[in-house]
């Protein structure tokens, strides 16, 4: 298997130089484009590794699907979805636009900013710190990584340039989505974006997923099966922006992305999966980490279509 990863790893190096770091967060347009690393977590307990795989990286939007995860625990399935829906927009990730042509006003699926801004609303905790405290807590059990914290640096860039992610979440504010201080949301949403991890952390979150909400190495049950289900669909209909309908098709499997360059993907009952590749396309998925995704998904013919 690690031959096999690093046979990939090869092909698809070329594609490091065809895109873009993120650039309007100024702590990750910093990052050396030309990092390439997998990570697969199978049902064994088995980690199999090639390329960058140790690089750290933030979770950026990956965090979306465990934030979700804690706000189902938290409040129900019901009153989550009454505040978020559960249709795929085709605009971009960060997009108002729907917000403010919809009724009700409400995001249309958590794997959108504006849904995972509403998400964090609902994360229980008598403050920010208590709500994001929480919620890390839960990523190191996924990841069985007592390590995990921020990287402060992107933290507080995210915070001082997050202008749009005010915008959206004001505008929910306004319409009766969020309640509570709008500064306080946001701090969580920025935190969880801040997590940093590398290419183990993220297979093992993926390998929860696939393990339907329990915890391969402990055995613990943090979700129930319906609820990790749920996930790994929106991650299907969602998890790769508006990109997500051809993903399915040329890759066929669970997966979300993030703008640090991350890609978290779930085969169900047989793996997790971790790639980092900072270059970014159009729509903010990482170019060269999908690449490894497709070839991957072909040689063990993982798709599920």
């Amino acid at each position: 298997m690690n031959d096999l990863l690093s046979k990939i790893i090869e092909k698809n190096r070329h594609l490091t130089s065809k895109g873009k770091v993120a650039s309007y967060i100024p702590a990750l347009e910093r990052v050396n484009p030309e990092y390439l690393g997998i990570c697969i977590a199978d049902m064994k307990g088995k980690l199999h590794l090639a390329g960058d795989y140790g690089q750290k990286f933030t979770l950026q939007s990956i965090s979306k699907t465990i934030s979700l995860m804690l706000a189902i625990i938290d409040n129900g399935t019901e009153k989550v979805f009454n505040k978020v829906g559960m249709e795929p927009t085709g605009d971009a990730f960060n997009s108002i636009v729907k917000l403010e042509i919809i009724s009700p006003s409400k995001p249309l699926n958590p794997m959108i900013n504006a849904g995972a801004i509403a998400v964090a609303s609902l994360i229980k905790g008598e403050g920010p710190e208590e709500k994001f405290n929480r919620l890390l807590a839960l990523f190191r059990k996924i990841c069985q990584n007592e390590k995990l914290g921020i990287n402060k640096e992107v933290y507080l860039s995210e915070k001082e340039t997050g202008n749009r992610n005010r915008a959206l979440a004001y505008f929910m504010k306004d319409v009766g989505i969020i309640d509570g201080d709008v500064e306080d949301v946001l701090d969580v949403y920025f935190r969880q974006c801040s997590i940093e991890v590398d290419c183990v952390d993220v297979a093992r979150i993926g390998l929860f997923l696939a393990n339907n909400g329990v915890v391969l190495e402990t055995g613990e049950r943090i979700a129930e099966e319906k609820v990790a289900k749920t996930i790994k669909t929106f991650m299907v209909t969602c998890g790769m922006y508006n990109a997500s309908g051809e993903f399915a098709i040329n890759v066929g499997i669970p997966a979300k992305s993030g703008v640090g360059g991350g890609i978290m993907a779930a085969v169900p009952l047989r793996m997790g999966i971790g790639v980092f590749s900072p270059a970014l396309d159009e729509k903010g998925n990482s170019i060269a980490g999908y690449g490894l995704l497709k070839d991957l998904s072909e040689e063990l013919d993982l798709s599920f279509f």
